[in-house]
Order: structure tokens, then sequence, then C-alpha cells
């Protein structure tokens, strides 16, 4: 059984890096969850940047079909009890304690300090280190997932080189290049 991880909005922002994250899911490197509340930020995230509402609604479905048992319920509860330097993110922590999640994986590092989280054993790594992390586990899956990325790009046709530069510019520094020396 995969460890289980919480994807915050954040690291679900970025397309390249989503279809990553969601990829290594349905490899079964990890059990990834998220809540509806989470999706509901990204898709706010989205609209921002002028994302027409009905590819959000067609996004929020693909995510959540994505992964199988992805949705976070029942943790409500929680949020009120909790303590973080940002309240508006306690419900991604109510999120993973309620589904026993090990890493919050979020590119605001700074909102979930390791003092907060380790009454629940959980620790916050970015997607970086994350994903770094998933290629010490198994490094050929998660290159597959990145030729799988690939593949599915036709139009126009990208390159490992291509998916592999998108990462990194969205932060995934040091697992892209670690993916390069494959």
């Amino acid at each position: 059984m995969a460890f289980v991880v919480v994807y915050d909005a954040c690291a679900l922002y970025g397309n390249t890096v989503r279809n990553l994250l969601l990829r290594m899911a349905g490899a079964r490197l990890v059990q990834a969850k998220w809540s509806e509340q989470i999706l509901t930020e990204l898709d706010r995230a989205l609209e921002r940047k002028g994302i027409a509402a009905d590819k959000r609604h067609r996004l929020r479905h693909l995510i959540n079909r994505s992964v199988p048992d992805c949705l976070v319920t029942g943790h409500e509860a929680l949020v009120d009890g909790l303590v973080l330097p940002d309240p508006d993110d306690r419900h991604v922590l109510a999120a993973a304690i309620s589904c026993g999640a090990q890493v919050i994986v979020t590119d605001n590092l700074k909102d979930f300090p390791a003092e907060c989280l380790v009454r629940w054993d959980i620790e916050a790594k970015s997607p970086d280190d994350f994903v770094l992390d998933l290629i010490g586990i198994n490094d050929r899956v998660v290159y597959s997932c990145v030729q799988q990325i690939v593949d599915e790009r036709t139009s126009p046709p990208e390159t490992i080189d291509d998916v592999l530069g998108q990462l990194e510019r969205s932060g995934l520094i040091e697992s892209a290049a670690a993916l390069r020396l494959g």
C-alpha cells in the first residue's frame, strides 16, 4: 500500500506539475488525496488567471476522476481546533489528519511549519522535494510518468527535454536534474 499524501491547491496549479503528480498517484507510487475545498482554491486561482468556467469545471472533474478514492470528507470539524500561521490553510491540515496522510505537498512551506505538524506525524514537502523522494523510491516509474506526458502532447509535439524544462521552470529544479541524469 502506497503512503498517503495530500496535494495542496498550489501544488496542483501548474499544468505540467499537476499532470506529473496525478500520474504518479495513478501509478500507485502514492495514494493522493485532496478535498473539495482544496479544489475550490485551485478553481479560484485558475479563474484569476483567466481560465474559463467550463474548462475549470472539466479540469476539476478530470482531477477527481484521475485517482480512485481521492476526496477527503468529514474533516471539517477539525479545522477550528488547528493552529497554523495562515488560518486559511487549516482545512488542508484537517484533510491530511482525517485521511492519515504522512505528507502535505505544497509550495507554501512557511504556512505548514514542522512544529505545527509533528503532533500528527505529518511533514510538508515542496513538490520538488516530494518528486525527488519518489525518484529515489522508483525512478523508472517517475520517468515513465514524464514519458506519458510527452506522449500525450502531440499538438505541438513535445520532447522529454521540453517537459523537463517546464517542470524546472515550475520549481522542480532538482527533480528535473535527477530525471535528466536518469
